[in-house]
């Protein structure tokens, strides 16, 4: 194998970086990650993937950390800017926080790259600078060219609507950037992201379905699902970085349905655990009961596959056991 190019994941021992890091390091890259510490133990199984000893070295910087940063990148042809504070059970950044490590985050990670001459910079984006358009035509299907509206977003209660806008408003700034610099920048926006995971922490999303499965929830705050692998997200990107053609952003969804029908299919799977009896739908400001259609088609025209939801599910489940998280039946 031709040896292959030096490229930076930011925020590597999360969920989805640390998918692409052991995807990268498979294929030959020499990979540069940035963690807060690079000692601490919650980032061992990034030293423990396979070519790790050889061809990963870890970076100690967080998203304010331009030094840091800047270290990482250096000496590196692409970056993918993975890092962003999502909430998560236990930690709630305030409002400001939140858009101050997007937005923040994101120029050092630019400014960076500018001076690293990086060529090509891949950002993960989210589905939900999507979704939130009521503007959008019903009978059209959500695809690239929608984006969330920032006024309506501005008109929502809560704390998610600032979470959508930041990552809305960070997307949009990477976009810009690709503009006025000579890299090109291409953005990924994964729908709920699943799967069994590498790191030992659980993020939202697998928290979420973990509590699903285990029957330790009566409600969700939403009755609609769009779901896709941690997998096929890392392939997704991979994929973007190596296309040459690779342009704008790309929706990453694979699977849309209602909880209800995800609760059914979990107790064909599954018969002997125990699920939630019923569900109360608790609807978002402006939503009707109808799904959203979304077009991952560009992403696919790029040769994107993803895995049956049913595989999915089962890997989610033996890493939960294998976390003793959930009890082996």
């Amino acid at each position: 194998m031709a040896e292959k190019q030096r490229v930076c994941v930011t925020g590597s021992g999360g969920c989805i970086a640390s998918w692409l890091v052991k995807s990268l390091l498979s294929h030959g890259y020499t990979v540069h990650g940035t963690v807060r510490d690079p000692c601490d133990i919650k980032n061992d199984h990034l030293k423990k993937l396979d070519n790790a000893a050889k061809n990963l070295k870890l970076f100690k910087a967080d998203l304010f950390d331009y030094k840091g940063l800047s270290s990482a990148i250096s000496g590196c042809s692409g970056v993918f800017h993975v890092a962003c504070p999502v909430p998560s059970e236990g930690v709630l950044l305030t409002e400001e926080e939140l858009m101050r490590s997007a937005l923040t985050g994101t120029k050092k990670v630019l400014e960076a790259c500018t001076e690293a001459k990086v060529k090509k910079v891949v950002v993960v984006s989210s589905l939900a600078a999507v979704f939130y358009n009521p503007k959008w035509p019903k009978d059209v299907a959500m695809d690239e060219d929608c984006w969330s509206d920032t006024q309506y977003l501005h008109s929502l209660e809560g704390y998610w609507p600032y979470y959508v806008l930041a990552k809305t408003l960070m997307e949009r700034e990477a976009l810009e950037w690709s503009k006025k610099s000579l890299a090109d920048v291409v953005t990924v926006l994964p729908s709920v992201t699943v799967g069994p995971r590498l790191q030992s922490t659980l993020n939202s999303s697998s928290l979420g379905l973990l509590q699903f499965i285990k029957g330790g929830i009566k409600s969700l705050l939403s009755e609609k699902l769009y779901l896709v692998d941690v997998r096929d997200v890392a392939d997704a990107l991979l994929l973007v970085y190596e296309n040459p053609g690779a342009k704008g952003r790309y929706i990453c969804n694979s699977h849309s349905l209602y909880n209800t029908s995800l609760v059914e299919k979990l107790k064909n799977m599954y018969p002997n655990r125990n699920f939630p009896e019923s569900f109360i739908e608790i609807k978002e400001k402006g939503e009707n009961g109808e799904m959203l259609r979304l077009s991952s088609e560009k992403l696919q025209n790029l040769g994107w596959k993803f895995r049956p939801l049913e595989e999915t599910i089962d890997d989610s489940v033996v890493s939960f056991e294998v976390a003793g998280e959930l009890p082996k039946l």
